[in-house]
């Protein structure tokens, strides 16, 4: 799934002569938390995040008159004073995989897509891969999750997928994640139907083991044993 496919393409920018309270409305009147920053051309100069804002604006704890003086300074301060210059983009072409595993590396919470010419295209954020993988699971229609712990080895989503599909089930989706015994892999199928129970029983008599989905972290890495 490339990035150009799920991005939001109405991007709401500001330049960098743009006052700080004025992008702090823009945010709340479109309930954004980033602004990608841009010339006149749309080339990408920055971003201004609402923590930015937040850190630029004076504590409520400051008296009335160190209060007043701040703000003040903060009617004359420019989002070029405050933006990240540096900013981590994305292009296109890349993958919502790409952009999932660089916010998890970045800590951050939206990358702007631009092109060869760092022109903006649009803005790529966790609410547009949300939405992407909600598509993607099938998971707006109703529906079971299952856990299922296999052994590692081929051969086993077959039989899986085999006695599902004998019970006239249709699968929303199907992922397959590590499991925290070594050797072994935990696959999830959602199945578009709340009626599991005597599916359930035909894997149990298939040998897999089922396990409640809710008793899952995908935090959990496979045990090992300690080097020596």
């Amino acid at each position: 799934m490339f990035i150009d496919k799920s991005m939001t393409r109405n991007v709401i920018t500001v330049d960098p002569e743009t006052g700080v309270l004025e992008a702090r409305e823009l945010m709340a009147e479109n309930r954004i938390r980033h602004l990608p920053v841009v010339e006149e051309d749309n080339t990408l100069v920055g971003i201004v995040t609402d923590r930015d804002i937040r850190s630029a604006l004076p504590s409520t704890l400051i008296g009335d008159e160190e209060s007043r003086k701040e703000m003040e300074r903060i009617h004359q301060l420019k989002i070029k004073d405050i933006m990240t210059r540096n900013v981590v983009t994305v292009n296109p072409t890349n993958t919502l995989e790409d952009a999932i595993l660089l916010m998890q590396k970045m800590r951050v919470g939206a990358f702007p897509v631009v092109d060869q010419h760092n022109r903006l295209k649009g803005i790529i954020s966790i609410r547009d891969l949300m939405r992407a993988f909600v598509n993607v699971l099938g998971i707006e229609e109703p529906g079971t999750l299952l856990c299922i712990v296999v052994d590692n080895k081929f051969g086993q989503m077959k039989r899986i997928v085999d006695a599902i599909t004998e019970e006239k089930i249709s699968f929303g989706s199907i992922l397959v994640a590590r499991f925290w015994d070594e050797g072994k892999r935990a696959v999830f199928p959602y199945l578009l139907t709340s009626n599991v129970s005597r599916v359930k029983r035909k894997l149990e008599a298939l040998g897999f083991e089922l396990l409640n989905p809710m008793e899952w972290s995908l935090d959990q890495l496979p045990k090992s044993e300690p080097k020596s």
